[in-house]
């Protein structure tokens, strides 16, 4: 399934009113540091599928000449979308698809986040929640 055309827009429970980095913890880069290093600076260069994949190799420190082995084990199963990314659910930046299904990420309080907002040609979707919503009593 490819995704076009669609704009992922903050959680509702996100704390973030402006994009803030995702702080490197320690010489090992969290998966929100991953996916904030490859989209920034690779915009739209990644469509959903090969985005998961590099983050994979990244995160397992599988090397180049030895990714072809690791593709059919990680293609076996599914992947969230960017609505799971941390970046939308928790540092404050939405995520584009184009036409293309090719990703890029925009800050919260930038003027382009605003745009895409009230593109009609874009498809708007939310990031998941951080927690559960509360149940009415």
């Amino acid at each position: 399934m490819t995704i076009a055309n669609t704009f992922i827009t903050i959680a509702d429970d996100s704390p973030a009113t402006m994009s803030t980095v995702p702080p490197q913890k320690s010489e090992e880069r969290t998966i929100a540091r991953l996916h904030y290093d490859l989209l920034s600076e690779h915009p739209y260069e990644f469509d959903l599928d090969s985005f998961n994949f590099e983050v994979y190799c990244l995160k397992n420190h599988i090397a180049p000449e030895h990714r072809d082995a690791h593709r059919a084990e990680f293609f076996s199963k599914g992947h969230p979308c960017m609505r799971a990314s941390p970046l939308t659910k928790s540092y404050g930046f939405g995520a584009h698809y184009n036409g293309n299904g090719k990703i890029a990420i925009y800050p919260v309080d930038s003027v382009a986040y605003g745009k895409f907002l009230n593109d009609p040609d874009i498809k708007l979707e939310k990031a998941m929640r951080t927690k559960r919503a509360s149940l009415a009593a």
